[in-house]
């Protein structure tokens, strides 16, 4: 598969890039973008969440009243879970939701939402650029020559470049991803996948192994 190399006028610049097809040009392998995203959607997980039981909530150290002659049911701790204040059963504590997938299954998984974003014609190259301040406006304007303004769009770069994150933060449906350092959810996430033109070989370098 070719595709035209557009400039950031939104014009094309008449060069022409083959995509590797051992990267965008693969039968797509559900299972394993299934496995990826569950498994990054997972590891963003803090695993905080903490109730205390019975035994850790302030107080319910003397015995409510004595054991029989009431009329009513026996009991032992007003920080009982049947009672109110009392502390929660089986409720949620600090763990770790990690979940590990072998690096095999994730570059599989990786080059098919490559493929799949491929096949859908949702991918689009573009000439390498930066700025050397930030600007939310110049980005802004590249996407609208572009015509991806309303879409949501992932551009992927050859190497962190701090200003062109910085210009593009505050656009809610445009994000800035290093070619090296992608997921499965970030392509899958976006409707468009704008690549710089240099990108392209570093995406080669990391998925072909």
């Amino acid at each position: 598969m070719e595709l035209e190399v557009y400039k950031i006028d939104g014009k094309p610049s008449g060069e022409k890039v083959k995509l590797p097809k051992e990267i965008f040009g693969i039968e797509p392998n559900k299972h394993a973008m299934y496995l990826s995203v569950v498994a990054e959607m997972a590891n963003r997980r803090q695993g905080t969440a903490k109730a205390k039981n019975r035994s850790e909530v302030r107080g319910g150290g003397r015995k409510p009243w004595r054991q029989k002659g009431r009329g009513t049911a026996r009991s032992g701790s007003t920080r009982s879970p049947v009672w109110v204040g009392g502390g929660r059963v089986f409720g949620p504590m600090p763990r770790s939701y990690h979940k590990a997938i072998p690096k095999k299954i994730s570059r599989l998984a990786r080059k098919s939402a490559l493929t799949q974003r491929a096949k859908e014609d949702k991918i689009r190259l573009v000439e390498d650029f930066s700025f050397e301040t930030p600007k939310t406006r110049k980005i802004s304007d590249i996407l609208g020559k572009l015509e991806l303004l309303t879409s949501k769009t992932l551009l992927l770069v050859t190497e962190n470049d701090q200003n062109l994150w910085l210009s593009g933060r505050n656009l809610p449906s445009f994000s800035v991803k290093e070619a090296t350092c992608f997921s499965t959810a970030d392509v899958l996430n976006a409707e468009v996948l704008l690549i710089q033109k240099s990108a392209l070989s570093k995406i080669s370098e990391v998925l072909k192994k």
